[in-house]
């Protein structure tokens, strides 16, 4: 499994002429690091005199976002799996036998089928990052000053992560024949995209406005 490796191998493997992991494995590992700096942050601020100052209701959104970026950096990491698993399942679609008509058909409806399947993976990726916002937001403003430039990382990677995403799902949308489901998820990657961008740069104002 590829979070069993040690870094130093998953590098090596990533750069190898192996095709997977990839661009995708890469996106939803860069979630999982935001999530595990977000973490951090509020690892350093509960318990703190400043947290102690704080309202019940900042104490209680500091300890939910802390569950939430645990559960998130094993989820991402989880989904840094799948998405290797989906491309090779794509890929053995196009061994299919294409000797006759029938095992033509058979064999461009699986890889129809594979695409899509490669494609939810990172989209998956893609909106379950942009969530994270909401808890390294809260890191920025609620967080202990002394780590906020590691809320400001974390924002950088989960933008990476969010536009990483959406082109491994570009990339897979572009051979689908479905044209109602390609401007669905489009319209959808687009939006996350976006609105990533406004959020990431909201939280950057703030870090850079405690540094």
């Amino acid at each position: 499994m590829l979070k069993n490796l040690m870094i130093k191998d998953f590098i090596e493997e990533l750069g190898s002429s192996s095709p997977a992991p990839g661009g995708g494995s890469v996106s939803a590992l860069s979630a999982a690091l935001a999530s595990a700096l977000g973490s951090m942050v509020f690892n350093l601020t509960v318990g703190k005199k400043n947290y102690e100052e704080l309202s019940e209701a900042d104490k209680n959104k500091i300890q939910s976002s802390l569950n939430e970026t645990k559960n998130g950096s094993d989820e991402f990491l989880k989904l840094m799996e799948e998405d290797t698993e989906s491309f090779m399942q794509l890929m053995s679609a196009f061994k299919l036998p294409k000797d006759t008509e029938e095992n033509k058909n058979v064999r461009k409806e699986k890889i129809q089928q594979g695409y899509k399947a490669a494609i939810e993976v990172p989209l998956k990726v893609a909106d379950s990052a942009f969530k994270i916002y909401d808890y390294i937001l809260t890191a920025s403003e609620l967080g202990n000053i002394n780590a906020v430039s590691d809320a400001g990382v974390a924002a950088l990677l989960t933008q990476a992560a969010i536009e990483g995403a959406v082109l491994n799902v570009k990339i897979n949308l572009s051979s689908l024949k479905d044209e109602a489901y390609k401007a669905e998820i489009s319209k959808q990657i687009n939006k996350l995209a976006t609105e990533g961008i406004q959020r990431r740069d909201h939280i950057l104002n703030i870090v850079e406005s405690k540094l």
